[in-house]
């Protein structure tokens, strides 16, 4: 006897049947004609949205039982309603997308909205052209850190543009504000009582900070000897390359993130002194210490991009974070000194550099590969950085490029000769731009050629 029967002879004899043997009953026989599910065509499962649920297509959230508390009704939401795209539209912002909510009891919307389900955008692979342009991968060094070993017995420092630091409100904050209560008289704030602090404390305490953060080895004592030396060049530093504005004073170094940036201007100029004669090592990521652009391989919807030559990068495509990188592409392409280049987005080539107190990374824009007199087996990789306008933390992502990282990596001798250029003038926008990009890449490829 089918079971079809066998339900209906036990109806019929008045046996009861419970909820979950009559739909036990109706799913074992879905789409069978004559029986108890034979006319249902469709089957929907039905799931409670707990944790791990992180589907991303769900389009309606249907409570069909009680809820025990508030927060789980929220949980069940919030579960489902997970974005189907996380692309931006050509206003750099997500697309509105919308979910329906029924049998929650709580209002999540205060009408339904119609929401017309967006196309897909297209996408394209950015990857290395293997084998095809192998001839055209650059490889990188991975520097983690660096290690400078100074002379003890006499320092010098060779400041530069580099070394001059701003004091201005935009650096250390407001200078003055009002102090208002809810009755009585206002009162303003400012810092003018700072200009009264002498001279010679300033250098004295910002020469004590250098001292114990910068010339002292971990578990170590201060090299207080050094302090005399230090003392000279930092008040040197103070008297030349520190400039106040907006109602800014020296006093105010003794904010400890102003002191450390300022010893990190001081401690450049002195190693800058000694490049050449003392070995700066740049300490490598000892699990990975080289990248290249044949690892590069990732997706994306982004529309303005570069398709490149095939003659010049081992990447199809270069993902543009401005026009001015489009045009510093097809000079590149087309300039006669130029072997290959690569756009540094999903690279890995990272610098790390001290701002203050703080460790951050810095990622140049591009690598360019350039022929600048040694032949094609030596050629000059260039990390260039495309920049408009320079804060302070571009001048110490530079001070750190000139200083530490080039210098170390070259030290090493095994990733060849390596420099370092700033392309800022293209963000003077004029009619013949395209003419004023390739006259300023002609000038930086001839000062880097020019050096030794």
């Amino acid at each position: 006897m089918e079971r079809g029967g066998k339900l209906a002879n036990e109806l019929q004899k008045g046996k009861d049947l419970d909820d979950v043997t009559l739909l036990r009953e109706v799913m074992n026989t879905v789409g069978k004609y004559g029986q108890l599910g034979g006319a249902i065509r469709c089957v929907v499962s039905v799931s409670m949205l707990t944790e791990g649920w992180d589907a991303n297509t769900v389009t309606h959230v249907l409570g069909v039982r009680a809820f025990g508390t508030q927060l789980l009704c929220e949980q069940v939401i919030g579960r489902a309603l997970r974005r189907q795209s996380y692309d931006l539209n050509e206003a750099d912002l997500f697309n509105v997308e919308y979910a329906d909510v029924l049998g929650i009891p709580f209002d999540f919307t205060a009408k339904p909205v119609i929401a017309p389900p967006q196309p897909p955008r297209e996408t394209i692979q950015v990857k290395a052209v293997r084998p095809d342009r192998d001839a055209l991968e650059i490889s990188f060094p991975r520097v983690v850190g660096y290690r400078v070993e100074l002379p003890e017995e006499q320092l010098k420092a060779q400041f530069n543009e580099e070394s001059i630091m701003e004091l201005t409100p935009e650096l250390v904050g407001a200078t003055e504000t009002r102090n208002s209560g809810i009755i009585g008289e206002p009162a303003d704030l400012n810092l003018v009582h700072t200009s009264n602090v002498r001279a010679s404390q300033v250098v004295y305490e910002l020469t004590s900070h250098l001292v114990l953060t910068k010339w002292r080895d971990p578990g170590e004592q201060p090299k207080l000897h050094l302090f005399g030396q230090l003392k000279r060049l930092t008040r040197e530093w103070i008297n030349k390359y520190l400039i106040c504005k907006g109602s800014t004073y020296p006093a105010q170094l003794k904010y400890k993130m102003l002191a450390d940036l300022a010893c990190e201007k001081i401690t450049a100029g002195i190693v800058r002194q000694f490049v050449g004669t003392r070995p700066i090592v740049a300490v490598l990521d000892p699990y990975n210490p080289t990248g290249s652009t044949r690892y590069v391989n990732f997706n994306t919807s982004k529309t303005d991009r570069w398709e490149t030559d095939s003659r010049r990068c081992h990447i199809n495509w270069v993902i543009l974070d401005s026009d001015w990188e489009g045009e510093f592409c097809r000079v590149a392409e087309n300039h006669p000194k130029v072997r290959a280049y690569v756009k540094n987005h999903n690279l890995g080539f990272e610098v790390p550099y001290r701002f203050g107190s703080e460790m951050r990374m810095y990622r140049p824009d591009f690598i360019v590969l350039v022929d600048d007199g040694h032949g094609d087996d030596d050629l000059l990789h260039l990390v260039t950085e495309i920049k408009g306008y320079r804060r302070e933390d571009a001048k110490e992502k530079k001070a750190t490029m000139d200083t530490y990282w080039v210098p170390g990596v070259n030290h090493t001798g095994q990733y060849g000769r390596w420099a370092f250029a700033e392309f800022t003038e293209v963000y003077q926008i004029e009619s013949d731009f395209k003419a004023r990009v390739e006259s300023e890449f002609n000038k930086m490829i001839a000062a880097v050629s020019a050096k030794p």
